[in-house]
Order: C-alpha cells, then structure tokens, then sequence
C-alpha cells in the first residue's frame, strides 16, 4: 500500500460521527498512521520501534506469552532471540532507566481461559527482573479486560485485535503450508487475521494515558507521566498512509464498583450504520450482537441503503465458542439474509488457496471511504459493555484520506482474493463492493458462511446469550427469550 498524505487541518472537513463524550472518548493528531495487515507486518513493526525505548514500554493485552516470536523463520534459532520475553529483558539490562509494564487479563476459568497464555507462563519468565507483569482483575466476574495496546514512550502506539500470543503470526498471503507459523513445540498454526493501527504523536501520548489508568484499576499505583526522550520512534522501513490525521479514540468498560459504564464503540457503531451510505464492510472475530443486526436489517431494506460485507471466520477454532458465539451468529446472518430483499448482502468466510479455514480474528470496520475502525472491539455483546475495549477511528475528512480509507478497504478484500487495490476497484467500477468480490471470487478463496437448519441449541444460545451478556446486571439474570424481528 503506498503512503497516502493528507491536506493541511485547514482544508478538512468538519468530523460527522465522532463526538467526544459520546461515540468516543478522545480526538487527537497523529504526524503518521500506517495500516499494518497481518501480524508479520505488527511484529516487524513492533521489533523495530522497541529498539527505540528509551523510557517506557507499555503493553495491554488480553493475553501475552513472552515465547512469542517476532520475526520467526520457520525453525528454531539460537536461543530464539526473537522472542518478546527475551527482547524485553535484553533491553532492561542495557537501558537502566526503561521502565516496562505488561497488564493482561487474569482469566477466573482456568482452563477454559488458557490461563498459562495470561499469566503462569509470563509470571515465572519475569519473576526478580525490571519487568513489572500484573494480571487486570478489577473487571466484573466472566468480565475481561480485552484491550490490546501497546505504547512506547509516549510517542508511538500499536492498537488493534491481535495479542503478543505464540499463535498469532501470518503474512497476508495466508499460505496453506507456512512454515514460519511455528509454535514453541515446533508444531504449526492455522493461518489467521489480524490488523493493526501504528500511530504516534499526540494520538500516540492518549493511548498513554489510557494505559496507566488502567494500570492504576488494575494494581492501584499511580505512575507519571512518561519523561520527554530524545529519539523519533517511527519504525524503521514501516508504511505511513496517513500523515497529520485526525484519530478517534473509542472505549468499552462496564459499570463496576461505582464507576458508570463507558460505551462509546455501541454508540459509535450504531452511528456509522446509520450514516453509511453506499457500503458497510465488517471483518469480525464474532458476529452475535443483536443491536447491530437490527439496524444492518433496517439499513438492508431500504431500496437505496447501502452494501454490507461482513467477512468472519467460517468455524470458530475453539470448541467453546463454538458451541456459544457460532451458535448465536447463525440466527443473526439468517436474519440478515432474509431481509435482504436487493441483494446486497454477503457473509463470507475466507479460505486458503487449498480451501482450508482462515481464522478471521481482526476487529476492522469501514464505512464507505468516510471511516475506518481499527481495535479490539468484537461485534458482540460482550464489547458493547461488559469486557474493556479500545477501538481508534479515523474519519475521511479530507480526498486523500478518503482515497486511504477507500484503498485499504480494497487491499483487505483482494488479498483473499489474490487482487492488487486497483484491480478491485475497478472490479467495483459499476458493481459495488458485492459487484467486485462475486466478479473476483471465481476460485472461491470467500465462501458464503455455511448455517446449516436451526436447531435448538441455537435458539437457546441466542435466547440466553449465554457467555455473551452485554452488561453487568444482564450477566447475573436468566434473560426472556430473544425474538426476532
């Protein structure tokens, strides 16, 4: 993707859906903003800026194992020097006055949770060193902290769906046979999705904040502010589509223990539904909030609404989600399909060039060329208020950033497809987005989202919302039956 620059502040358009206060928390500048698809280019990016530390490393996550590698290769190398853990410790030795902080989630359920991805494995590699790692527990029981951020010195910032997990890594090729997908155990990994947004500036310096608030809730100290340094920690050979954008950031946090509950990603998402006015496009690790899918519905019966694309994984990989989450996501897509009445509605699935499963875990919207969405927010209930979250937004409020937002949408779409950005969008050119993917999906790399008849456990799921509450007091009661509409 080429770098893209943005006009001067002055010839941008006023903002239309982000209203801090209310669908979301913070506006700030970032100098640069670069789109990093699949974690090969996260994890190269992330290499390179931590090299650049000079006073604080900040991670939230829902998870970290410190085997992970950054920059694997397929086998196993000389004390894996690419692994986080060790890349940290190596730079608390050489920099006396780094100051490291990793917070996850501490997960009540043991196993179910894979407890040992949290917090045993990375407890007992940072025990008696500089990094300090603490467990997030001041979230409602069967709550999570679900943010992923990482932050360095203030002045760069990593925010997106994927954690620092030996499981992660892909390239957007999303080979079927990849030997770089490599676990500890020298087994491999199925191929998987992620996104990510690399930002810096005053943008860069809020994640900052959010970090040590949360910091300060989870362990109850109170850290500074971070001091000034000297580098410019821009990675090295990293893209930058965007320069001086305007960056949107929006929270999930649930009403506990008096503090009122934050939902400023359900109030964003309902508004850009609403506002879109030729293409909605979702890629999701879930797809079960029913709020959504009735303003998808009301949008797709309109005769001029807009085209929604919703790109999910066909088969969730653990057998927990899907007994819950696939459960509860096959009445919503048959909703959706049924009240599509002008077809333009598609709920794909990505494949391999084999036809194997891509594991679909990133957190992306798209909303014509107007707004991008980026974070860690799920299209659930959970994330409209029950688990932390932390999406960023940029809005196309100049042509060049439309131009962006438009192109990366078009890159995501036609590397499932094996297409460059320009010839999608010239297989949209009288189309559409739907136009486009059925014109360039003759190898069937998307495939229409298999349902299946409704059974029984489904409507039961759907019903309860079983391990899908969207708040704290929903998460205690027996709810009545959801009805569709």
């Amino acid at each position: 993707m080429e770098p893209i620059a943005n006009k001067p502040a002055a010839q941008r358009r006023g903002t239309t859906v982000l209203k801090p206060g209310d669908t979301c928390w913070r506006i700030e500048d970032s100098r640069r903003a670069a789109f990093l698809v699949d974690n090969e280019a996260y994890y190269t990016a992330l290499l390179s800026a931590l090299q650049t530390a000079e006073s604080s490393i900040h991670i939230l996550g829902w998870a970290f194992d410190p085997r992970t590698r950054l920059a694997p290769d397929g086998t196993e190398g000389p004390e894996d020097s690419d692994e986080m853990g060790r890349i940290l410790l190596d730079l608390c030795r050489a920099r006396p006055d780094l100051e490291v902080r990793i917070l996850v989630w501490r997960s009540p359920f043991g196993v179910l949770g894979h407890q040992d991805i949290r917090g045993h494995r990375a407890k007992r590699w940072f025990a008696g060193t500089r990094v300090a790692f603490r467990e997030a527990h001041d979230v409602p029981f069967g709550a999570c902290h679900h943010q992923k951020v990482v932050v360095i010195d203030d002045r760069l910032a990593f925010c997106g769906g994927g954690d620092i997990v030996t499981n992660r890594w892909d390239s957007p090729s999303h080979r079927h046979v990849e030997p770089r997908r490599i676990l500890p155990d020298q087994a491999h990994h199925p191929a998987r999705h992620e996104v990510t947004l690399l930002v810096d500036g005053p943008a860069a310096a809020a994640l900052g904040t959010l970090f040590r608030e949360r910091w300060t809730g989870a362990t109850g100290t109170i850290l500074g502010e971070t001091p000034p340094v000297s580098a410019e920690p821009w990675p090295r050979g990293a893209p930058s589509q965007l320069s001086d954008a305007r960056v949107g950031i929006a929270r999930t946090m649930p009403a506990w223990r008096g503090q009122p509950p934050v939902d400023e990603i359900r109030r964003l998402t309902l508004a850009c539904i609403a506002a879109a006015r030729e293409t909605i496009y979702f890629e999701n690790q879930y797809f079960t909030c029913r709020s959504v899918a009735d303003a998808l519905a009301a949008r797709l019966g309109e005769r001029d609404g807009p085209e929604v694309v919703l790109l999910v994984s066909g088969r969730a990989p653990s057998w927990f989600d899907q007994l819950t989450m696939d459960s509860a996501r096959n009445p919503l897509i048959r909703r959706l399909r049924a009240a599509d009445a002008f077809g333009r509605f598609r709920a794909l699935s990505p494949r391999t060039s084999a036809g194997a499963l891509i594991i679909v875990h990133s957190k992306v919207a798209v909303f014509d060329d107007q707004v991008l969405r980026i974070g860690s927010a799920n299209l659930n209930n959970r994330s409209e208020g029950f688990d932390t979250e932390c999406d960023l937004v940029i809005e196309g409020d100049t042509a060049n950033s439309r131009r962006a937002i438009a192109e990366f949408r078009n890159y995501l779409l036609g590397h499932y497809l094996d297409a460059d950005p320009s010839e999608f969008s010239r297989a949209m050119t009288g189309a559409g987005v739907v136009g486009a993917i059925d014109a360039l999906n003759g190898a069937g790399r998307l495939a229409p989202v298999a349902l299946g008849p409704p059974t029984w456990w489904e409507d039961f799921v759907f019903a309860r919302r079983l391990g899908d509450p969207s708040s704290v007091a929903e998460s205690w009661r027996w709810r009545a039956p959801q009805v569709l509409g």
